[in-house]
């Protein structure tokens, strides 16, 4: 069999998705393992969830450099330490900077079907419009805010009593899950990028 590819993980909060790629790579059929998980912040349960894994992890505070490019150069070389080959976005709360983003492939969600309601409020802001059917969107990650080139979409239907913590309820467990299937594939099958265009495969 061949080597299981890295994940480095980042995260900012509960780490639901890093669980469920912590539980996907317990299978060696998967082909990819978590070698590290990355923070922005102490105290959360994603560093909890790879401790009890015993998952490697650190923490880069954004607040404790007088930058945001000496930021970007330091949460780059705690993630080129780990050589991932690749970098997933799991409910991390911060823009990567050039210093990953030339270095590493980084996969991101949104709970939104881009390019509609990027940003920090997909899905009221999906609610407020009235949309019916919504969902989630993995990518690529590039320098702007949800505007990487697309590599899976899956749509959620709008229920006519949903709130935003339903609607984000249901959505969620959707991107758990093809956030799952998608990085296995990537690190099982391979990709290219034509553009926008992404390949899973050849």
């Amino acid at each position: 069999m061949s080597k299981a590819g890295r994940l480095v993980v980042l995260v900012s909060g509960s780490g639901t998705n890093l669980q469920a790629l912590l539980d996907a790579s317990a299978d060696p059929a998967y082909g990819a393992s978590v070698v590290a998980v990355g923070a922005d912040r102490d105290g959360i349960e994603g560093l909890s969830r790879a401790s009890r894994a015993d998952v490697p992890t650190f923490v880069e505070k954004l607040g404790d450099y007088e930058s945001r490019s000496q930021w970007d150069v330091a949460i780059a070389e705690r993630i080129a330490a780990y050589e991932p080959d690749l970098v997933v976005s799991a409910g991390f709360m911060k823009i990567l900077g050039a210093p990953t983003l030339k270095n590493f492939p980084v996969v991101n969600t949104h709970p939104a079907l881009l390019p509609s309601f990027p940003g920090a409020h997909g899905v009221r802001d999906a609610l407020t419009h009235g949309v019916k059917v919504t969902g989630c969107t993995v990518m690529l990650a590039d320098a702007g805010v949800d505007t990487g080139p697309i590599i899976a979409q899956e749509a959620v239907a709008v229920l006519p009593d949903d709130d935003e913590h339903t609607l984000h309820e249901r959505i969620k467990t959707v991107e758990r899950r093809l956030l799952v299937e998608i990085v296995g594939r990537m690190v099982r099958e391979g990709w290219t990028v034509s553009g926008r265009t992404v390949r899973i495969g050849n």
